[in-house]
């Protein structure tokens, strides 16, 4: 029986250090003032995102490596985090909260998640072209839409 609840421990523990490819699923609640402001809460699960109330389809397309998500999250590239990018298509007449949208006049293509213990942060992007996740692409990037943090 100890055997077995060291084992056990030991798995838990693996388990728990390891990041999670569904990190980001769930229902999170507005946390920066720019979500507060535009999306109000959350909710991210395989198939679906939901915001103010609105569900989107949503597409899993890849795992973000750790030096893409620190170009565009304040994410310690040494840390190895890492983040998971969806296809998503919310229509630029989508109002929000106070009548914003996400991306102007433009539709929102693409997700970028990063989950960190409570806290995950979003990003969103225009443009039928996957973002590129370098640090200079982001900084010049005119598909960055605006990031968003939620806490659980």
């Amino acid at each position: 029986m100890r055997k077995f609840s060291i084992a056990a421990a030991v798995i838990l523990l693996l388990a728990c250090a390891l990041p999670g490819r569904a990190q980001d699923t769930g229902y999170w609640r507005a946390s920066s003032n720019t979500a507060a402001k535009i999306t109000g809460d959350i909710g991210i699960n395989g198939t679906r995102l939901s915001l103010n109330f609105n569900v989107f389809p949503l597409t899993e397309i890849r795992t973000l490596k750790p030096g893409e998500v620190a170009a565009v999250f304040d994410a310690d590239v040494n840390a190895g985090y890492t983040g998971i990018l969806y296809r998503v298509k919310v229509p630029a007449q989508r109002r929000f909260l106070h009548r914003n949208t996400l991306c102007g006049d433009e539709d929102t293509e693409w997700m970028a998640t990063f989950a960190a213990g409570k806290t995950l942060q979003v990003a969103f992007f225009s443009g039928e072209q996957p973002p590129v996740f370098t640090m200079d692409a982001i900084s010049n990037s005119q598909s960055l839409c605006g990031t968003y943090t939620y806490v659980r």
